[in-house]
């Protein structure tokens, strides 16, 4: 018989690994090697078992504990008496086994028992959606694509093919757990264990369904028209409760991950609920004052620009930004306000910029006044 892996190898992480990142990993591999992905491909399917074998044990902190500290032989229910190896310790027993046996039968069973045949609640699903940004502050609907495991209508979740259906299987005689004895230093112990040949499901499959291939459940594509939240931002999620896979054994349904990418908008830009954008003045706009169009999310809406406004000032226009997502208010918008400066001017206008330069002094320009004021005591100190 080949040797096992280890199980922190299988998974490809480390030990001493934390419960999400034990998780994260065996949800990448899972999916990767799952059968439905992956139909008629046997190394796939061997990995998957191996990759879910792996978990089983790594996210049960008792078996856990047992595998960190003996190996596959801490766990593995068929070291029976008489096997050599670690944890044995020279008696031959399955540390596991006696765990099991006094642990579980205080709490009422044991700790490895499980009931595969009850229902489950089927695996979430995470998609990604790239809207605009004016439908992320808006809100919209989209119609979206997605996958999802479901009930197979060939065998109508049974896993049995067409004219034949799950039996009784002949080792646990339906119960799903099989007695097993073992010879310890404290005695004969005795326990009960989940059966190998089905799995814990009391039942066996002997002609699987084709298009399932026994899972009961294939992965179908479905499309769904979806309400985009008002105010919704760059990768924030919104959950659609129930949509993911549908559960095993009548479970219910995992949800649908709907994790939007806002496209950047050529005018704004977001901070929060706030909105920033750009307009761009004329020399004169800036010195006499006008009244401008400014865009906002809402529409365009008029502004007046005081006299002598300064490139980089930014006007504030209040409840003109991003409305919270489900909540009531809004941020607001930003508007920055830019230079112009003219190109291509004939001789003309050039000479009227020169007469209008000669007419002004520096005490009509606040920054340019105080820059050489500073410049000057700068020289006049260094001269000192």
């Amino acid at each position: 018989m080949p040797e096992k892996k280890d199980y922190y190898e299988v998974l490809g992480v480390q030990k001493g690994c934390s419960d999400d990142e034990l998780k994260k990993a065996y949800r990448k591999l899972a999916k990767q090697y799952h059968p439905d992905l992956n139909p008629g491909d046997k190394a796939a399917e061997a990995k998957f078992k191996e990759v879910n074998e792996a978990y089983e044990v790594l996210s049960d902190s008792a078996k856990r504990a047992r595998y960190d500290q003996f190996g596959h032989a801490g766990v593995d229910p068929s070291y029976e008496a008489g096997a050599t190896g670690p944890g044995s310790a020279g008696y031959g027993f399955d540390m596991g086994f006696i765990f099991d046996s006094f642990f579980g039968c205080c709490f009422g069973g044991s700790t490895r028992a499980r009931n595969p045949s009850g229902p489950m609640r089927g695996g979430d699903v995470d998609i990604n959606l790239t809207i605009s940004f004016m439908e992320a502050a808006k809100g919209c609907q989209k119609e979206i694509t997605f996958q999802r495991l479901e009930r197979c209508d060939a065998c109508h979740g049974s896993g049995a093919a067409a004219g034949t259906s799950p039996e009784t299987c002949p080792d646990c005689h339906g119960t799903g757990q099989t007695r097993v004895q073992q010879r310890t230093p404290f005695g004969v112990i005795q326990t009960s264990r989940t059966c190998q040949r089905c799995g814990g499901k009391g039942k066996v499959i002997k002609t699987p369904c084709p298009s399932c291939n026994g899972m009961g459940r294939l992965r179908y594509t479905r499309k769904k028209t979806v309400d985009i939240p008002v105010g919704i931002d760059d990768r924030q999620t919104f959950v659609l409760h129930g949509e993911g896979d549908h559960g095993a054994n009548s479970g219910p349904a995992g949800d649908l991950n709907v994790t939007v990418s806002v496209r950047p908008d050529p005018l704004f830009e977001r901070e929060g609920f706030n909105v920033r954008c750009e307009v761009p003045l004329t020399f004169v706009q800036a010195t006499l004052g006008d009244e401008v169009v400014v865009p906002t999310i809402d529409g365009k809406v008029k502004y007046t620009v005081p006299e002598g406004t300064q490139p980089g000032t930014v006007f504030r226009l209040r409840n003109k930004g991003i409305p919270y997502v489900n909540g009531r208010g809004r941020g607001d918008q930003y508007v920055v306000v830019t230079l112009e400066v003219p190109k291509n001017l004939d001789r003309k206008q050039k000479q009227a910029l020169r007469d209008f330069e000669a007419a002004t002094s520096d005490k009509n320009y606040e920054k340019r006044k105080s820059f050489f004021d500073k410049l000057k005591d700068a020289i006049n100190g260094e001269e000192k």
